[in-house]
């Protein structure tokens, strides 16, 4: 086997290890990272990639599914002015076993007046993992 072949390998198994080695608590934080940078890039598509499949998102409704949370979220916000710029504060994370977890805060939407002003509430949400991606199942945002 050639050096070139064995340093590869190396590499990719360490790049393996380390990927399945990071604590759930960074990784949740990491999902967290994920929607705010999304949502002030004007991204919904990307922010909504954070849920499960099968999330249920509890607001002034209930959805279920992620398709039609990205068909709520488009309709409530239809450009990146109405989107503002998000930010969460006073998050909490706590694990509740291997594969469970909660997070709480609050959320805030900086906007200019013409794009709906500013607005924020607090959220809980239920991640989960599943073959290692701490996703979304249950989404309670006021």
């Amino acid at each position: 086997m050639s050096l070139r072949l064995v340093s590869l390998v190396l590499v990719l198994t360490g790049t393996c290890v380390f990927a399945s080695t990071v604590d759930p608590q960074t990784a949740i934080q990491n999902v967290l990272t994920t929607q705010v940078e999304a949502w002030n890039q004007g991204d919904i598509g990307a922010f909504v990639t954070t849920y499960a499949q099968d999330c249920t998102f509890v607001g002034k409704q209930i959805l279920h599914g992620r398709s039609n949370l990205l068909a709520r979220y488009r309709k409530a916000y239809p450009s990146k002015v109405s989107m503002g710029k998000l930010a969460f504060q006073n998050l909490t994370i706590r694990q509740l076993d291997e594969h469970v977890a909660i997070a709480t805060g609050e959320w805030h939407i900086e906007r200019v007046p013409s794009g709906g002003g500013p607005a924020g509430g607090v959220f809980s949400l239920v991640l989960q993992a599943h073959d290692g991606t701490w996703q979304i199942v249950l989404d309670h945002t006021t």
